[in-house]
């Protein structure tokens, strides 16, 4: 067939969609408490249809997505989208502040669209300490058809999830934490759910197999609630393609440091002999060494892999500098994370910089973390209905923070809501006095990751930024006693959540929302409230407001 005639056959299928809506994938979760033993200590854990992790999503660019929850557990429970922005829908975004709980022997169906984004993310459990007993999966955002990719399709797609592991259940955790203890260090790192050894120390069987000679693509994501983790595969580079669905600059790495919520993807190429392979997965930047394996195996292989692994890096030097090295690929097709051309965001006057400086203190004789001085709780009422309803001023006081703390603020306790206006393009630094290493993610925006430094930042830092090519993504790390900047614009109308991605941190109040509102109260610029929404809290029973026209 000529070049002409599968233009105009591609032509007539386009017309033949016009007006089709994108499709649709349906899930049904079942959500359950069960029995494992990862470290040989049975302990209970949040399944999703029987499964630990719970069920892979893969879909494409602007898919609908259809989950339908059924609560089976004994506490109330949210599903949160790590990195899916819920464009004009914050509706679903599954966080305390925008939904009420589905209550126990209850369910809610999710109904969101995965617009204009790609690559690799994933789901768990927002409320309280459930993220500690499981519940979290990977979510894959494929190109459409007929949009070129900047690499040959894989042999295979395979999701890899890294995270610290507790033994203490996440009802002990969360004791612990409101008696004003600490939850202390993890017990192990677990690769897809499993340690690497049995209980004899024998190798579990393989997470996954390749063919010599074929190429594959592994996705990698921190489902961990409190340490970064170094990724490593024996023998093998990885070539850095994607980070949070932004296509990368393609470099090859011995080993990648990814922090708590983060996510990025890698190709590997079999071209060692035909054996089995150690992946490690190990503890970065602590005091203490957890490391975890699992075992890739070459087609046909008999052979084990070798005892010795592949040592980790040392110190946050390297590891940053290997960020610096991360770089948006500007040539690639795809969806793009912002949908208003903002790549050109280094020429973008910033509208505001709001500084947001953690910080630690004692409330009432219990420990709180906090941003600029107010550490978060959740109201009864979730945010986003008490704005819609219009009665945010019974529930939670806008602005209680200012742009620009003051040093040495003494903690208190409060709903944090800072107001943003509709379509500013904002700057925002995260500032970390501590000793420990701390990540952040925004939901509802891909941002860019701008800057990083050591001490203080100051209006100089913005000599040493990078404005041309810094990946747009949705997670953020800020190393001991030092800064990061991030820039976006908040195009995206609703209440998003800002929180640290260290789940102890997150639980004592370490998190905000923005709330940014669209004046025109339009359907352009948000959706109306779902008839499907959960109500709770002050507005139950309440008429619901006028739609959006």
């Amino acid at each position: 067939m000529s070049r002409v005639a599968i233009f105009v056959l591609l032509s007539l299928l386009g017309l033949a969609t016009v007006g089709a809506e994108d499709p649709y994938l349906f899930f049904t979760w079942n959500v359950t408490y069960g029995t494992i033993s990862p470290f040989g200590v049975p302990q209970q854990v949040i399944l999703i249809n029987d499964q630990f992790p719970g069920p892979n999503i893969n879909c494409s660019s602007n898919n609908n997505i259809v989950v339908n929850v059924f609560n089976n557990l004994d506490e109330p429970f949210l599903f949160t989208w790590n990195g899916i922005q819920q464009r004009k829908n914050s509706w679903q975004d599954g966080m305390a502040g925008t939904n009420c709980p589905i209550l126990p022997g209850q369910n809610f169906t999710y109904k969101f669209q995965v617009k204009d984004q790609i690559g690799s993310f994933f789901y768990f459990p927002s409320l309280g300490m459930h993220r500690a007993a499981g519940g979290f999966g990977g979510l894959r955002i494929n190109s459409r058809l007929l949009i070129p990719v900047p690499f040959a399709d894989p042999a295979d797609d395979y999701t890899v999830l890294i995270g610290d592991w507790y033994t203490k259940s996440h009802k002990i955790l969360a004791g612990l934490l409101d008696a004003g203890r600490t939850i202390g260090n993890p017990s192990g790192i677990l690769i897809n759910g499993r340690a690497g050894k049995d209980a004899s120390g024998k190798d579990e069987e393989p997470l996954f197999t390749m063919e010599a000679g074929k190429t594959y693509r592994y996705r990698i994501c921190n489902v961990g609630m409190k340490v970064s983790l170094n990724f490593r595969i024996q023998n093998h580079l990885m070539k850095l393609v994607e980070v949070e669905g932004s296509h990368t600059v393609q470099n090859d790495y011995e080993s990648l440091d990814v922090h708590v919520g983060q996510c990025l993807s890698v190709l590997v190429t079999a071209d060692q002999e035909a054996k089995d392979y150690y992946m490690v997965a190990s503890t970065r930047l602590t005091k203490y060494m957890r490391v975890a394996t699992g075992v890739i195996r070459y087609a046909g292989s008999s052979i084990p892999p070798s005892p010795e692994l592949p040592p980790a890096p040392v110190g946050w030097a390297w590891s940053f500098n290997q960020w610096r090295s991360f770089r948006w690929n500007l040539t690639a097709s795809a969806a793009r994370p912002n949908p208003q051309g903002s790549y050109h965001y280094g020429s973008i006057n910033i509208t505001r910089t709001i500084k947001l400086v953690s910080s630690v203190g004692l409330v009432n004789g219990k420990r709180r973390f906090a941003l600029n001085g107010v550490s978060h709780v959740d109201t009864a009422t979730p945010l986003k209905l008490a704005e819609y309803y219009g009665i945010a001023d019974k529930v939670f006081k806008y602005d209680s923070i200012s742009d620009d703390p003051e040093s040495n603020t003494p903690v208190t306790i409060a709903p944090n809501v800072l107001s943003a206006t509709f379509r500013d393009y904002i700057e925002i630094i995260l500032e970390n006095p501590e000793r420990s290493i701390q990540s952040y993610h925004l939901d509802g925006y891909s941002f860019f990751a701008a800057g990083m430094g050591f001490g203080k930042w100051t209006p100089e830092s913005r000599k040493t930024y990078n404005l041309l090519d810094a990946v747009s993504r949705h997670t953020i790390h800020v190393y001991p006693r030092s800064w990061s900047a991030i820039m976006t614009t908040f195009d995206n109308a609703g209440m998003w959540n800002l929180r640290s991605a260290i789940w102890d941190r997150n639980y004592l109040g370490q998190q905000l929302y923005m709330s940014v509102v669209s004046p025109a109260r339009s359907l352009r610029d948000e959706y109306s409230m779902p008839d499907s929404s959960l109500v709770c809290g002050e507005v139950a029973g309440m008429p619901k407001p006028p739609p959006y026209v």
